[in-house]
């Protein structure tokens, strides 16, 4: 027998499985790992836990623990979000990801001018620690992994939720989920910045150097690939440029001086399942394989902790189409599905009515009905890695591999030997953006002329289709939250937040670690947008430079 099965063979049975056996529907045992025993595996294919993961982060894949089903929730008031979220976990998801309006995710509070007519459209508005405290009324930090989709002022979310642990009693180190805190995309892919970039770097520094001695369990990056796609990249050009940040990443915690062993297991990824099965399944394993390369042999890495990519998917919204909504259901399914035998250690599935509006409490249930499915009946959960070894799912995984490395060798040219230089040249001369911008219109160019199918909507058309019932945020919501903001505001210790947002520009202007300090005026209840704009008038903020 090949060494490393049998070295796998005993991780396998160290490991605990779900259940004692898995059968077929037929009743027919399913082996834990289909493959012939006396077949010796290319080393980069490899076996399940093992370098260079391919096949998957853990000896035990799905036998062992399901991926953990996560719905992106957040609208309207804090209460009403709440209310959703516990209905969530009463139908069995296992973890919440918050989803913010646009004036919490542009670091404004809600009576802000410029949020008028916003507030509470895209996701919950969060303008303040009291916020923070009343979304998880009920639900115990401790006991729930919490995911939060915030960019821009995400340190800032991040300390009202530490504040909201407090006073609920919870320990920060009892803490577990993910912050999303990805700028770099922000400049390449999504536009919601607030700071330039060398500022806003060292405050993620910060919070990873903050996580890893005050909240260890914490995710403090979800490197995100998900709005890298959504907004026109190839399957290639999300994997690259999603590793590539990741990268980034790294050699701005080493130049602070920081142990990669000790930063780097905290780091996770988000990646978008689009539509085209196999290419993506591909993507997910080449990710993998990539990562614990690239750790092990530039960064230095020698824990597994730090070879082993994890990461969070999302079915691809930009897939979702508004004609013949009800054909959503079907897409979402499939790239579940690919999610899934892409090795995924947590997925959101979108809601079939996601292209109009934020969903419906039954249509957010049908999404998480399709991931318990998947689980639950298809077997699919039953076998590790059941597409290894395939000759077409192994040919495009070392494809996207190749196109990946090409593209890696690009940025690290524009940054004269460093990834983080040419991650920032890059965004700064416009390349990434460019092209992005340019396979979108290769894929509109195709989508016109009948070249790419989408149905419903190039092809087998309906003339007449049935509205669906959407949900609609009325203006009350928020007129209830200005009113909200305005007693906080009369309630508070006037000085002690003028003290504590004097500390942070003082902090800001120097090298004090600024979770510290965030976490301190989030204590005296300052709001999201005066902590943000405190170090904004250290920082200045960002506008993308004018290219011809």
């Amino acid at each position: 027998m090949d060494s490393k099965r049998a070295d796998w063979e005993e991780s396998f049975a160290a490991g605990a499985t779900r259940q004692d056996s898995f059968q077929t529907l037929s009743f027919v045992d399913i082996p834990a790992l289909g493959q012939p025993a006396a077949e010796e595996v290319p080393d980069k294919i490899g076996y399940p836990g093992q370098f260079p993961y391919t096949r998957g982060v853990h000896a035990t894949g799905y036998r062992g623990r399901l991926w953990t089903m996560r719905q992106f929730a957040g609208f309207a008031s804090v209460a009403e979000t709440n209310e959703r979220f516990r209905h969530l976990l009463d139908a069995g998801q296992g973890g919440l990801s918050v989803a913010f309006d646009m004036p919490t995710l542009m670091g404004l509070d809600g009576d802000d001018p410029r949020s008028l007519g916003e507030v509470g459209h895209c996701g919950v508005a969060v303008s303040s620690p009291d916020d923070m405290v009343d979304l998880f009324d009920q639900i115990p930090l401790k006991d729930v992994s919490v995911s939060m989709t915030i960019n821009g002022p995400a340190e800032v979310l991040f300390g009202f939720l530490l504040v909201a642990a407090e006073e609920q009693g919870v320990d920060w180190k009892q803490l577990r989920g993910t912050l999303q805190n990805d700028i770099l995309k922000e400049y390449i892919a999504q536009k919601e910045w607030i700071y330039p970039p060398e500022p806003h770097m060292r405050l993620i520094v910060d919070m990873i150097d903050f996580c890893g001695r005050k909240v260890p369990e914490w995710n403090t990056i979800s490197i995100s690939g998900y709005h890298i796609r959504e907004a026109g990249a190839t399957a290639a050009q999300e994997l690259a440029f999603t590793l590539a940040d990741g990268f980034a990443y790294v050699e701005a915690c080493l130049r602070r001086g920081l142990d990669v062993d000790e930063f780097v297991p905290r780091l996770s990824f988000f990646f978008d399942a689009h539509v085209d099965f196999f290419e993506e399944i591909g993507k997910f394993r080449a990710a993998r394989r990539i990562w614990a390369r690239w750790l092990r042999d530039r960064y230095g890495a020698g824990s597994e902790r730090s070879l082993k990519l994890r990461f969070h998917t999302q079915t691809a919204g930009v897939s979702l189409t508004a004609q013949q909504p009800e054909n959503n259901i079907v897409r979402t399914a499939i790239e579940a599905l690919a999610a899934v035998l892409g090795g995924t250690q947590s997925l959101h599935t979108n809601a079939m009515d996601e292209v109009f509006a934020l969903p419906t409490a039954k249509n957010a249930e049908i999404a998480l009905r399709t991931q318990q499915i998947i689980a639950e009946e298809t077997g699919v959960a039953s076998t590790i890695d059941p597409l290894g070894g395939s000759w077409f799912v192994e040919e495009m995984t070392d494809r996207i591999e190749q196109q990946a490395e090409e593209i890696f060798a690009t940025i690290e040219r524009m940054g004269n030997g460093s990834i983080l230089d040419g991650v920032l040249h890059g965004i700064d001369e416009g390349w990434f953006q460019s092209a992005i911008a340019d396979s979108a219109y290769e894929f509109e160019k195709a989508l016109n002329t009948g070249d790419r199918v989408v149905v419903g909507v190039n092809k087998h058309v309906k003339d007449d289709e049935t509205p669906l019932d959407i949900l609609r945020i009325g203006a009350e919501i928020e007129v209830e939250h200005r009113a909200k903001l305005a007693r906080l505001r009369g309630d508070r210790d006037d000085a002690a937040v003028s003290a504590a947002l004097d500390a942070l520009r003082e902090g800001a202007a120097g090298d004090a670690n600024l979770m510290e300090l965030i976490v301190a005026a989030a204590r005296v209840r300052c709001t999201l947008g005066e902590i943000v704009n405190a170090m904004k008038d250290v920082f200045g903020g960002y506008r993308e430079p004018a290219r011809v």
